[in-house]
């Protein structure tokens, strides 16, 4: 994705771009440039235009079920968030015998 990115906005500047401001854009952000996936990238996006691009994206990216993941990640959250809340209850629990350990501060009302 971010040799397409690169690529993306080396388009921006109005010109095809070359392997060299796909590397530079990289290099800006500190990101060592592979020349096979720079290479690769420039010959699937030659002579396409960015409106071309994002609409097949697009197309793709509708094509996705969006929901799908949802249900499984649901079902690993419950039992993670159950459990976090019963720590969170011994936590309180134990601040609670804390505190009241503390309001007597070791003297007895009879010592």
């Amino acid at each position: 994705m971010r040799y397409v990115a690169a690529y993306l906005l080396a388009c921006l500047g109005g010109k095809a771009p070359a392997a060299s401001d796909i590397e530079k854009i990289l290099s800006s952000v500190g990101i060592e440039a592979d020349q096979d996936k720079v290479k690769k990238v420039i010959g699937e996006l030659s002579g396409k235009s960015i409106d071309q691009i994002i609409a097949q994206g697009r197309e793709k990216l509708s094509a996705m079920p969006a929901a799908g993941a949802a249900a499984p990640v649901a079902a690993v959250a419950a039992p993670v968030a159950a459990e976090e809340k019963k720590e969170a209850k011994k936590e309180e629990k134990k601040k609670e015998e804390s505190e009241s350990e503390d309001e007597d501060m070791g003297f007895g009302l009879f010592d």
